[in-house]
C-alpha cells in the first residue's frame, strides 16, 4: 500500500468506531479497495494443508454414506469476518471443503464477493490455470476423504451485532469451527479490539473452534495512524486470554500480558512464521514479516 494510500485511509478513519462502517461502504462505491489481494491467502493454504493436527480437516458425511449419523452431522462451519471480495471465503470452500459465512459490513464488498465467486467458478470449469492454480481442492482424494465444495453464504452486516447470524442461517447461538481473521483487525481502531477479542471468543465453537490469525502488519509500529494499524504477537496473546478486557501497556508500546482466564480466554496452539504470505508483507530478500496464529478455547484443550 502506498504512502498516498495509507494516508487516505488514516484520515478517513480518524473519527470513533460507530463512524467506521459507512465509511467502508463509501470506500467500495468508489471502488477504491488498496487493501485487496486479489488473490486468496497461500499462507492459510499451506496451514491448512500441512497441519491437520493443528487445525482439524473439514471432513463432510459422504453423500452416499449409510452411516445413522451421516444425515444429522452438521458439515464443518467457517467465518471469515471482513471478507472483501471473498477470495479466502473461496479458497475454505473450494479447495478445503468448509461451509463457509462470507461478512462485510459493505454491500457493495458482498456484490463484488458474488462477482468473484461466479468468475472463479467458471474459471474452474472451464480450467483456467491462474484459477486452478489457487482454488483447486487441496486434497487429491477429495470425495473418497468425505470432502467437497462447501456452501458460501455472503451477508452484509456488522460483526458486532447478532442480526447477521440470523440472515446467513447461523441462527443467535450459532458457533463456527474456523474463523479466519486477515486484514480485519487490523482495521479496527485499537481501542475496539477488546471488542474484537470478546466477540471472537463469542463466535468460536466451545470444543472444536480454531481461530486462524494471519498476522497483519508485522512491525509496523504501534504509535502509528491506521488502518491497518499495526499488530505484534503479543497484542494478540494479551487480548485473547481475558476477552473484553482492556490492554495494559508498559514504556509506550509494550503491552502486558495478563493471566490466562481459564474460562472464559483462548489459548495460542501455535505461532508459525509461514514460509509463503501475500507479497505486501514480504522483505526484498523474500523473507516473510507475518506471522500465523492459532487458537483454541483454553478449556477444550490441555497445557
Amino acid at each position: 500500500m502506498s504512502d498516498k494510500d495509507s494516508n487516505k485511509l488514516s484520515t478517513t478513519f480518524s473519527g470513533p468506531l460507530s463512524t467506521h462502517g459507512p465509511k467502508w461502504s463509501s470506500l467500495w462505491e468508489e471502488n477504491y479497495t488498496p487493501w485487496d489481494r486479489a488473490v486468496p491467502s497461500i499462507a492459510l493454504r499451506d496451514l491448512l494443508a500441512s497441519r491437520p493436527d493443528l487445525v482439524p480437516s473439514a471432513s463432510r458425511p459422504s453423500s452416499s454414506s449409510s452411516s445413522p449419523s451421516s444425515s444429522t452431522q452438521r458439515p464443518p462451519r467457517a467465518l471469515v469476518p471482513g471478507c472483501g471480495r471473498g477470495h479466502d471465503v473461496l479458497l475454505l470452500s473450494l479447495a478445503f471443503g468448509y461451509d463457509v459465512v462470507g461478512l462485510d459490513y459493505a454491500p457493495g464488498a458482498i456484490k463484488e464477493a458474488v462477482t468473484n465467486q461466479h468468475a472463479v467458478e467458471a474459471g474452474l470449469q472451464e480450467g483456467d490455470e491462474k484459477v486452478t492454480a489457487h482454488f483447486r481442492p487441496a486434497f487429491d482424494q477429495g470425495a473418497e476423504a468425505g470432502r467437497g465444495k462447501g456452501e458460501v453464504r455472503w451477508v452484509s452486516g456488522d460483526f458486532f451485532d447478532d442480526a447477521w447470524l440470523e440472515e446467513c442461517g447461523v441462527g443467535r447461538d450459532g458457533r463456527f469451527d474456523l474463523i479466519f481473521d486477515y486484514t480485519f483487525l487490523c482495521a479496527l481502531p485499537p481501542s475496539a479490539r477488546p471488542k474484537w477479542a470478546a466477540r471472537m471468543a463469542s463466535l468460536l465453537h466451545p470444543s472444536t473452534g480454531r481461530l486462524v490469525c494471519l498476522e497483519f502488519p508485522s512491525g509496523k509500529p504501534l504509535s502509528e495512524p491506521g488502518p491497518p494499524w499495526g499488530l505484534t504477537p503479543d497484542i494478540y496473546v494479551a487480548l485473547l486470554a481475558r476477552p473484553g478486557e482492556d490492554l495494559v501497556f508498559e514504556n509506550g508500546e509494550q503491552v502486558r500480558i495478563p493471566p490466562l482466564d481459564p474460562e472464559k480466554g483462548l489459548r495460542r496452539l501455535d505461532l508459525i512464521k509461514p514460509a509463503r504470505t501475500h507479497n505486501n508483507a514480504t522483505n526484498e530478500d523474500g523473507t516473510v514479516r507475518d506471522w500465523i496464529h492459532v487458537w483454541a478455547h483454553a478449556r477444550a484443550v490441555a497445557d
